[in-house]
């Protein structure tokens, strides 16, 4: 595991590449300067601003693999299986491979790369950033002892993380990956409520930024269903019960399923284009 951890090489260098490896830096897990990271010239990534992370950079993906023990597959899906025959001659026993790429099965990194190159993949989201990510992962069938705990410790890291079957990694993006940005969504429309009702822009945007994390903390804290979170509040005949009302005769539970199903079958198309 020591030598999974020595050096981690990108393969593309865009916001999940940045977000893990300045979480990876800031937790101390590696040094910026065992960090590499690759992205063709001809692209809209800019190698700047990973770099300023002190994190070493390349336009050459092969020089990324052979310079890393372990090497994320961090760019676009149309683009993982192009990436992966680009660099298939330089990934040896020696390479773990850790896709973070949507949609893309072990079968597909699999089909790509040397019979038996050991590949994981991870589901991550972006507040690894800030240490307060959420990741899944799930093991090849020729990772050796050590893979597993390897990729583990880098992304426990950045937040919290679980092994599980890879026929969950997709509803998993739903939750926590695409699941970020739902979130910002009933923030941001939080914040404008608040805004509309006379409050000043700045402290609407505070304001609802750490009512959200208040309420996620009781519920990991106090390890209270939400359901009961949420019946606390509500008082008889109240404001929030009012409130309430409203978002479900708006269809607001319902909604947010189907943001996650249309996001887990979406990633589970993108895999099928592969």
């Amino acid at each position: 595991m020591a030598g999974a951890l020595s050096s981690v090489g990108f393969l593309g260098a865009g916001k999940m590449a940045q977000a893990l490896s300045r979480g990876f830096i800031k937790s101390g897990i590696i040094e910026s300067t065992s960090i590499l990271a690759s992205a063709p010239q001809n692209t809209s990534v800019n190698l700047s601003l990973i770099k300023d992370l002190g994190v070493r950079t390349t336009t050459d993906n092969r020089e990324v693999v052979r310079n890393s023990n372990t090497v994320f597959v961090s760019v676009k899906p149309h683009v993982v299986t192009s990436v992966l025959d680009e660099v298939a001659e330089d990934v040896n026993k020696d390479k773990l491979v850790v896709s973070i790429a949507a949609g893309i099965s072990l079968k597909v990194l699999q089909s790509r790369l040397p019979a038996s190159a050991r590949v994981v993949r991870v589901m991550p989201n972006t507040p690894s950033l800030i240490r307060e990510g959420c990741s899944v992962y799930s093991v090849g069938e020729h990772v050796v002892e050590g893979d597993g705990e390897a990729v583990d410790k880098l992304m426990s890291s950045v937040g919290s993380c679980a092994k599980v079957t890879e026929a969950l990694v997709e509803p998993f993006l739903g939750i926590s990956s695409s699941g970020v940005a739902f979130l910002f969504l009933a923030m941001e429309a939080m914040a404008d409520g608040g805004v509309k009702m006379g409050i000043p822009r700045a402290m609407a945007y505070e304001f609802a930024a750490q009512t959200m994390i208040g309420a996620a903390r009781m519920v990991k804290d106090l390890e209270q269903h939400p359901a009961q979170c949420k019946d606390d509040v509500c008082s008889p005949g109240g404001c929030t019960m009012a409130g309430v009302h409203v978002l479900e005769k708006a269809g607001f539970r319902g909604s947010l399923m189907d943001a996650v199903e249309a996001a887990t079958k979406r990633a589970q198309e993108l895999g099928k284009d592969q």
